[in-house]
């Protein structure tokens, strides 16, 4: 196994130890949190946990979870979530967050907002000086006028390219949505400019996840490290 796996599979295990059974659970999509997804099942599996509800943050995390046999609630019938966890592209030293490369960011967001604890479990090479140092920002928009997003992104000083599949078709969201990949260089005040595309019509969300983390799992070369946010907006 690769270090960086590894490094991510210490970080899914650590997780895991703050699940308790009775738990809605927000189960995260990306790379680390489907590990810890699948830890979750060997735990229910082995009689470790018991009467755990979880809410998929993608389609993807969904089918994953049915196949694991993870039983599954929705945001409707549950609408407060004990605990989710989730994974980052980027990490900045205030507990903010750059999410969406894998396209889930408009769920991952409606599911962090709904949660008491949002657990980022990631792997030091998530950690940032500044938001935007190494990731470029995921905004969905709506297919309707996306190019007017577009334009709008370059007037904020972004530049948007519109994310495609492999075989160069647009990127559809669960959703039906786009994705505009927007690269801002260095983000100075990222709240300000969560607050610019929150306000633009067409943009349905963007991956700037600012004050939603409680805490941070970190694993690294030297073991793990557990941060926690006292102004996490919960």
């Amino acid at each position: 196994m690769r270090q960086e796996q590894q490094l991510k599979q210490r970080a899914a295990d650590q997780v895991l130890t703050h699940v308790e059974s009775g738990m809605i659970v927000g189960l995260g999509a990306g790379s680390t949190a489907i590990l810890a997804v699948r830890g979750l099942a060997g735990m229910l599996a082995r009689g470790e946990l018991a009467e755990i509800e979880g809410i998929p943050c993608s389609s993807v995390i969904e089918a994953e979870a049915r196949r694991l046999g993870i039983p599954l609630t929705t945001l409707e019938e549950h609408p407060v979530i004990d605990l989710t966890f989730d994974g980052a592209d980027e990490v900045d030293p205030a507990l903010n967050l750059i999410k969406g490369g894998g396209g889930a960011l408009l769920r991952e967001k409606i599911v962090a907002q709904a949660s008491r604890r949002e657990i980022i479990i990631v792997d030091e090479s998530k950690l940032s000086p500044a938001l935007g140092t190494h990731w470029a920002v995921p905004v969905e928009v709506i297919p309707f006028g996306w190019r007017t997003q577009a334009a709008y992104l370059e007037g904020l000083g972004g530049l948007p390219i519109l994310r495609t599949r492999d075989d160069g078709a647009p990127f559809i969201t669960d959703q039906g949505n786009l994705i505009l990949d927007c690269n801002f260089g260095s983000i100075s005040d990222p709240v300000s400019l969560g607050a610019r595309l929150d306000a633009r019509t067409g943009i349905v969300a963007h991956g700037l996840f600012l004050g939603l983390a409680t805490d941070l799992i970190v694993a690294g070369a030297t073991g793990i490290k557990h941060l926690k946010c006292e102004t996490a907006e919960k």
